[in-house]
C-alpha cells in the first residue's frame, strides 16, 4: 500500500513507540510485506529466520525486535511487537468504512458500463467504461475494475488475504494480518461466476489485459496474473504468485505459493504445481512434470500387469 504522501520516520517511529537505528531522517513511501517490498517501503520482521532477507531487501525501513547493523540508507524501528506495529500503521492508514449502499459513493463507474441489481459495490471501487457487473457479485474497497470487463454473477472481487501472523508460544496461534492491498482487473478481463479472488495483503492482486477465468476460480493473495492467459474451472491458485503472459491452466489445477509459471506455459487438468516452471511448455501430474514425460510413464504403467504376467510365466516355466 502507497501511503496518501511520504510519512516522515520520525513521524512513524513516534507514532509506533519505536527507536529509530540508522536514517532518522527519511521518508516511507508506502508500507508492504516482504514478499513485495520496493524501495521506500516500510515492512516488519519479527523472526530471526528472515531479519537478513529483510534487512537487505528493497525496503528502507524496517520494524523490528532485535537491535542490529543495518544499510547506512535505511533504518530499522526497534519495538517489542513489530507485528502489532505493524498492524497500527495498517489500520491507520486504510481504516474499516462501514458501508450502507448497494453502490457505494465514492465509488466512480465509467460511462457504457452497467451494474445489475444486488451487485456490490464498496467504497472507493473504481469501475471503467463499458464493463458489465451481474447479479450478486460484490467488489470490496479500494478495488479498481478495468474497461470492457465483465464479472459473471456471485463473483467476489477484493475478497480478504487468507494470511496470518504465527505465533505457537501464544494462546492463539494465528492473527490475522490486516490487508490493504487490492484487486486490480485490467481491461478487456472476462471473469466467470462463483470465483473468488482475494486482496493483496499490502500489495495489489492483479489480473492481467485479456485474461479469460471460468467459473468457481480461487485467486489468492498478491498475485500477478499476465495478459491474456487461460483459466478453466475450479483452478485453486495461492498467494504471491506470478502467471507470465498466455498462460492456460486447465481444470482444477491446483498451484501452490510464491512461485513463477512461465509465458504460454499449458498447465493440464489435475495437475499440482509446487515449484517455478519454465514457459512454452505443457505439463501434467501432481507434481508437474513435462507432459510427454508422464504420458510414456503413465502408458508403462498401464502395461505393468502384462510385464508381471510375462515374468511369472518364464519362472513358472522353468
Amino acid at each position: 500500500m502507497q501511503f496518501p504522501s511520504p510519512v516522515a520516520v520520525k513521524w512513524i517511529a513516534d507514532f509506533i513507540g519505536a527507536k529509530i537505528i540508522g536514517n532518522n531522517i527519511g521518508y516511507a513511501t508506502g508500507i508492504n510485506e516482504i514478499h513485495k517490498v520496493e524501495p521506500g517501503d516500510l515492512v516488519f520482521v519479527d523472526h530471526p529466520k528472515y531479519y537478513e532477507k529483510c534487512i537487505n531487501s528493497n525496503a528502507s525501513f524496517i520494524i523490528i525486535n532485535k537491535e542490529t547493523a543495518v544499510p547506512e540508507e535505511k533504518a530499522l524501528l526497534l519495538v517489542n511487537n513489530p507485528f502489532d506495529a505493524y498492524c497500527k500503521i495498517v489500520q491507520h492508514f486504510r481504516p474499516f468504512e462501514p458501508s450502507s449502499k448497494m453502490i457505494s459513493s465514492s465509488a466512480t463507474i465509467g460511462e457504457g458500463s452497467f451494474i445489475y441489481p444486488n451487485a456490490f459495490i464498496g467504497n472507493h471501487v473504481s469501475i471503467g467504461n463499458n464493463t458489465i457487473i451481474y447479479p450478486n457479485v460484490t467488489i470490496m474497497d479500494h478495488c479498481i475494475v478495468g474497461h470492457n470487463v465483465v464479472v459473471q454473477p456471485g463473483t467476489v472481487i477484493g475478497s480478504s488475504a487468507f494470511y496470518y501472523n504465527t505465533k505457537k508460544d501464544r494462546e492463539v496461534w494465528y492473527k490475522k494480518m490486516p490487508d490493504c492491498g487490492r484487486v486490480i482487473i485490467e481491461d478487456d478481463v472476462e471473469i466467470g461466476a462463483g470465483c473468488t479472488i482475494d486482496r493483496g495483503v499490502s500489495h495489489d492482486t492483479i489480473i492481467g489485459k485479456g485474461t479469460k477465468m471460468d467459473n468457481m476460480i480461487h485467486i489468492g493473495h498478491d498475485t500477478v496474473i499476465g495478459k491474456n492467459c487461460l483459466i478453466a474451472a475450479q483452478v485453486g491458485i495461492a498467494g504471491v504468485v506470478t502467471l507470465k503472459d498466455g498462460v492456460t491452466l486447465w481444470g482444477q489445477v491446483g498451484v501452490s505459493k510464491t512461485l513463477t509459471i512461465g509465458a504460454n506455459a499449458v498447465i493440464l487438468a489435475q495437475s499440482g504445481v509446487g515449484g517455478d516452471l519454465e514457459g512454452n511448455k505443457a505439463y501434467f501430474g501432481s507434481p508437474v512434470q513435462d507432459a510427454r514425460v508422464k504420458q510414456k510413464e503413465m502408458v508403462w504403467v498401464k502395461r505393468i500387469p502384462e510385464l508381471w504376467d510375462k515374468v511369472m510365466g518364464k519362472k513358472g516355466g522353468g
